[in-house]
């Protein structure tokens, strides 16, 4: 039975891989899940720059490399297996210092059995990265020191000067990239549930959503209708990386969940939201 919570609100996630997950979560917690998808996660068209990087780290030319997403850890063994086994991909990464912002490219790398040198602490941040990295400086300097950072479907870049301007000179191994659904009439149509003031509360889950949201809100010419909208909506973030660009977009974040879990995040919207749309009222 469901638990009460959002007490039967919409509630708009935009997940796409997880999105039978999402939807239970928001269902236990007490809402009516509305979930679109709003992400696509595709190879990209050329593998030049993978295939490109596994020769150099065969050739020993790095001393770091910095994996990002465990989606784009698996789907690099994919790429680089058209050169070399995954045995031996392991062997290479296990010559070089690894590093592992999170516990999804930890799980990758453990798979094909590779040791990790510097994990990140949560909330994984590329400012967190960068931070642990300041913190073991002396144990994996940077200066001089050539690193491979795996992207994680658009350019950072912010972590790209971060680690420039410590020394480091980065080369950027792009192994997918984001993109819009296929079809975008259900994203189309959440815009529209949103600008009628139908969704209470809206789950953000990652960056790339909120900018798919807006991009189609301006296909539609409903981008100022649907920032509006959002401002008497309950706007939910999974963590600071994803508040980050909800506030570029020029919108508010009514609440961060306290761990980037989906979770974490749904319960705790689901305990938040009543408060938070009274506020929005009185406002």
């Amino acid at each position: 039975m469901p638990q009460p919570g959002f007490d039967g609100l919409l509630v708009l996630a935009l997940e796409s891989r997880r999105a039978q997950e999402m939807s239970k979560l928001i269902a236990n917690n007490g809402g009516r899940p509305l979930v679109v998808p709003s992400v696509r996660e595709l190879p990209l068209e050329s593998n030049t720059e993978a295939l490109d990087f596994a020769r150099a780290l065969d050739e020993g030319s790095f001393g770091m490399v910095v994996f990002m997403t465990g989606v784009g850890v698996r789907l690099l063994l994919r790429i680089v297996e058209l050169v070399y086994s995954s045995e031996r991909f392991a062997e290479l990464l296990r010559s070089v210092t690894v590093v592992a912002r999170g516990p999804k490219p930890i799980a990758a790398l453990r798979e094909i059995g590779v040791p990790i040198n510097l994990t990140v602490p949560e909330p994984n941040t590329w400012r967190d990265l960068l931070a642990t990295l300041d913190e073991r400086k002396h144990d994996f300097p940077l200066l001089g020191k050539r690193i491979a950072l795996q992207e994680y479907g658009v350019r950072n870049p912010e972590l790209l000067t971060g680690l420039e301007q410590r020394g480091a000179k980065v080369t950027c191994v792009p192994v997918y990239e984001w993109t819009l659904p296929e079809d975008v009439r259900p994203l189309q149509e959440a815009v529209g549930a949103i600008v009628r003031g139908e969704v209470n509360v809206v789950l953000v889950t990652s960056s790339v959503q909120i900018r798919h949201l807006l991009a189609v809100a301006e296909s539609m010419d409903s981008a100022g209708a649907l920032r509006n909208a959002l401002a008497q909506t309950v706007v939910a973030s999974i963590g600071p990386m994803t508040s980050e660009e909800i506030r570029q977009q020029g919108l508010t974040v009514d609440m961060e969940s306290t761990r980037p879990k989906m979770g974490f995040m749904v319960r705790e919207a689901a305990q938040a939201c009543s408060t938070l749309l009274a506020k929005k009222i009185r406002e």
